[in-house]
Parts: C-alpha cells; sequence; structure tokens
C-alpha cells in the first residue's frame, strides 16, 4: 500500500499522457480485431508480454530470457501475420474526420478560386456514359480525382491515358469488355486507367445490402478527395461518393450539377445533354 501511496503522490502529466496513449492504442487495437480470430492471436500476445514483464520484476532469470527471445521473434512474425489488420490500422489513424473534411473542403474551394486547381473536365461525356449505362443497368464505377492522383491505385489497373468520352466509356463497362471490372480513374480530361483494384471500407455502420462497387466507391473516398460515381448493374441507379458519404439514386441533372459543384467550374457553353 506504500508504494501505491507514493507512486500516486509522484504521479505526473508525463505518466498521465502515457497510459493515455497507450489506452488509445489498445482501443484502437481491439477494434481492428473485434470479432476476428485475431482478437485470440492478440489477447495471447498481450499475455506473454505481461508474462514477460513479470518475470523480469520477479528476478527469474531463466524465464526472463526464453520469454525475451518469444517477444523478439514475436515482432516480425507480428508483422508478417497482421500486415492487413496493420495496414488498416494506420489507415484507421490518418482516415480525415469530419473537422477535417471541412477543412480540406475549404483548402479545394480557395485553391479553385484562385486557379489553382483547375480542370477541363468534358462533363457532357460523363453525365452522358453514366445515363446510358442506368438505361442499360450496365455496372460502372468511375473515380474523378482532385489533388490526391492516386497513383498507387492507378498502378493495380491497366493503363490507358485517352481523352474522356462517353463512347469510350460505355465500351470499358460493357459486361463482355476485359476491362469492365474494377474502377476507371479519370485526370482532368484523361481517363488514366481502367480495371483497378480500390481499397473496401471498412465502416460497421456501412449497410450490409451494399454491392462491392458501393463498398469500394466508399473506401476511395474515405482515403482521398476523390470524387467516386457507381452505376448499380441490379437496379440501374446512380449514386455518388464524396468523404465516405454516399448519395443514392441520383438523377442525370442531380448528378450534373454535384460534379460542377464538385469542380467549381464557370459553365462554358457545350453540347447540352438530353436528360
Amino acid at each position: 500500500m506504500e508504494s501505491i501511496r507514493l507512486w500516486i503522490e509522484n504521479f505526473t502529466f508525463t505518466q498521465a499522457l502515457d497510459i493515455a496513449i497507450v489506452a488509445f492504442l489498445a482501443y484502437q487495437i481491439y477494434r481492428l480485431v473485434k470479432g476476428t480470430s485475431a482478437l485470440n492471436i492478440v489477447l495471447t500476445i498481450i499475455g506473454i508480454f505481461v508474462l514477460w514483464k513479470i518475470a523480469g520484476q520477479l528476478s527469474m532469470p531463466l524465464t526472463t530470457e526464453i520469454l525475451d527471445r518469444v517477444v523478439s521473434m514475436g515482432l516480425l512474425a507480428i508483422v508478417v501475420i497482421f500486415q492487413p489488420e496493420i495496414r488498416r490500422f494506420f489507415f484507421m489513424l490518418t482516415s480525415p474526420t469530419s473537422i477535417q473534411k471541412k477543412r480540406a473542403n475549404k483548402i479545394l474551394s480557395q485553391l479553385k478560386k484562385k486557379g489553382i486547381l483547375k480542370k477541363e473536365l468534358n462533363i457532357t461525356q460523363v453525365v452522358q456514359a453514366c445515363m446510358h449505362m442506368s438505361q442499360e443497368k450496365t455496372g460502372a464505377l468511375i473515380i474523378l480525382t482532385q489533388l490526391n492522383r492516386l497513383p498507387g491505385t492507378v498502378a493495380t489497373g491497366e493503363h490507358l491515358d485517352a481523352i474522356v468520352s462517353s463512347a469510350l466509356i460505355e465500351d470499358i463497362f460493357f459486361k463482355n469488355s476485359p476491362l469492365h471490372d474494377g474502377a476507371l480513374i479519370i485526370e482532368k480530361n484523361r481517363i488514366v486507367a481502367a480495371r483497378c483494384i480500390l481499397p473496401v471500407t471498412n465502416n460497421k455502420d456501412v449497410s450490409a445490402n451494399l454491392g462491392l462497387r458501393h463498398r469500394s466507391a466508399i473506401g476511395i473516398t474515405e482515403q482521398s478527395d476523390a470524387l467516386a460515381i457507381v452505376c448499380s448493374e441490379e437496379t440501374g441507379a446512380i449514386s455518388y461518393c464524396l468523404f465516405g458519404n454516399v448519395t443514392y439514386n441520383v438523377t442525370p441533372t442531380q448528378l450534373r450539377a454535384k460534379i460542377e459543384e464538385f469542380f467549381e467550374e464557370t459553365k462554358m457553353p457545350e453540347k447540352p445533354v438530353e436528360l
């Protein structure tokens, strides 16, 4: 009891911060592995670590030496076994909060107004393609980039570097096309890649009824400032996703308005779309 009293009396802000950091990391790890078989492995690792510390405090050299070797080898094993979980953990730590999203929107808006961030996307061609694919119930996933160029995502697909056109987008997502699976990435007015693999969201609040395209659209917009457009293969409905938030079943007119708002372009005379 005396040692506990002395510890409480000598308790400092640094110690409190140390405990808070460890508690935060433990909570994030628990969120990551909750409901999976990895939870038992994590609890076993924690148990070995605690036993190792106790053995050291009780001056048990043989047990301490054995557990020291296990812990040293275990660090490498953890990286190998939990590679997907570790990646998701860092994505979780760096995913934007609502405040960060508002700041990002404000910065993007200022850049666009100053002409620093200028886009020349032919919106008509994108909307036309989505309208036709919606009518034909052709599944599609289109990503419009902003500041984040998504080089890692582009590298997972087939490099194209073609000008944006409605016919080309529809041909790519035609179900017999070898490029119809995955996402189409558009930068400015260029189709840079097709059949790209996107990260799937780990958000537990996402409806279980959503398919892989919608989950991928949420995943990529959680990690970047891109706008994702989804055409449902089952219903033909058009949806768009920004910063992990999905708006379902929009009309071509609403989609066009959202893309114009996304880029905040000055409307230029162009061939109208039959909506």
